[in-house]
């Protein structure tokens, strides 16, 4: 049995998935061992749970130690089964993190998988699901994998309650070069807001579109006001390269102007047109794991290299050894080549 320090490197959530997401394609057990060691509440949450029950289901798994808080977990996977599933996070806890867990797993299976999930849609510390349809989908679409999503409910923190649909079908995945960003073409958006004052939507609307309008390419970004169970309010913007597309967004909380909202989304965006690279730093990470399943040679480059990069690179080579290689310091643009095992 394959044993994973789940305290490595950046040490977080991401261990934990693309360990268990690599145990369940590659069929080999594994012991994570000190999950989430050095965070302020160590061990496993709802949205690791979530994640962990759901390949535990999916791959029919042997499971020890998934419970509220355990720092250990023991994870013996069986064959990959489609089906039609349901999974609820509880709590505002990431949909967007447990699709990560999941998505690659399921294109293994012999048959397509309806899946249905509840939680959080646009919470903070996670991709929202705009970023994952459009930006993680269209690139694993582009790698072969099969798959369409669509956002049932929108879910804020406190209380989440949002879910997304959708359906995994079995896909034969391809290798991806993506290396050359080339001429950026168009920058499109969504401002929203729930249970708020729908000038919010307008005030982060009109200051993304005032900053970005010296980038002299079509810049259009929608509005809307949406239900939820708890308020909340998002700008999303997407960048459309010749070779490729990126995204950012920022959240709305107490106290904080609809401008700031606009203007972090904002900064995250130039500071990506700044540097040489494709992937942005969120899309880098999340790639590596069907790049490494994938048959034949894959490259990507990024804007920045992040430690979730790094630590994912680590958690793939306990599986795959000497498949992956990072160019570049932490913070400094980078070049990603993956030699993958063709599973």
């Amino acid at each position: 049995m394959l044993t994973i320090d789940g305290s490595y490197g950046e040490g977080g959530g991401q261990i934990l998935r693309t360990a268990l997401a690599l145990s369940a394609v590659l069929d080999r057990p594994v012991l994570i061992d000190k999950i989430r060691a050095g965070r302020r509440n160590p061990g496993l949450q709802a949205q690791h749970l979530a994640g962990v029950k759901a390949l535990a289901e999916i791959t029919r798994a042997e499971v020890e130690g998934a419970t509220t808080g355990s720092i250990s977990l023991r994870f013996v996977p069986t064959q990959i089964a489609h089906g039609a599933y349901r999974w609820d996070v509880g709590t505002a806890g990431a949909i967007s993190l447990v699709l990560q867990a999941i998505l690659v797993p399921l294109a293994f299976a012999s048959a397509a998988s309806h899946i249905a999930i509840t939680g959080g849609t646009h919470v903070p510390w996670s991709p929202p699901f705009p970023y994952v349809e459009q930006i993680l989908l269209p690139t694993l679409q582009g790698m072969g994998l099969r798959v369409s999503l669509r956002l049932e409910r929108w879910g804020f923190y406190p209380k989440g309650g949002g879910m997304v649909e959708g359906t995994i079908e079995a896909s034969n995945l391809q290798p991806l070069t993506l290396t050359r960003r080339g001429s950026l073409t168009e920058v499109v958006g969504l401002s929203a807001v729930a249970g708020l004052p729908i000038g919010i939507v307008e005030r982060q609307r009109e200051r993304a579109l005032a900053r970005l309008n010296s980038l002299g390419v079509p810049c259009r970004i929608e509005t809307s006001s949406v239900q939820a169970q708890s308020r909340g309010t998002v700008l999303f913007l997407l960048i459309k390269c010749e070779g490729g597309r990126a995204g950012f967004s920022s959240l709305g909380e107490r106290g904080k102007p609809a401008e700031r909202v606009s203007d972090e989304a904002c900064d995250q965006l130039l500071a990506h047109l700044e540097r040489e690279g494709v992937a942005d730093p969120y899309l880098a990470d999340q790639l590596l794991l069907p790049m490494a399943l994938a048959p034949g040679s894959s490259s990507m480059t990024t804007t920045r290299v992040t430690e979730h990069l790094l630590t994912n690179r680590w958690v793939v080579e306990q599986f795959l050894p000497g498949r992956v290689r990072v160019e570049g310091g932490v913070g400094e643009p980078g070049r990603v080549t993956v030699e993958g095992a063709g599973r």
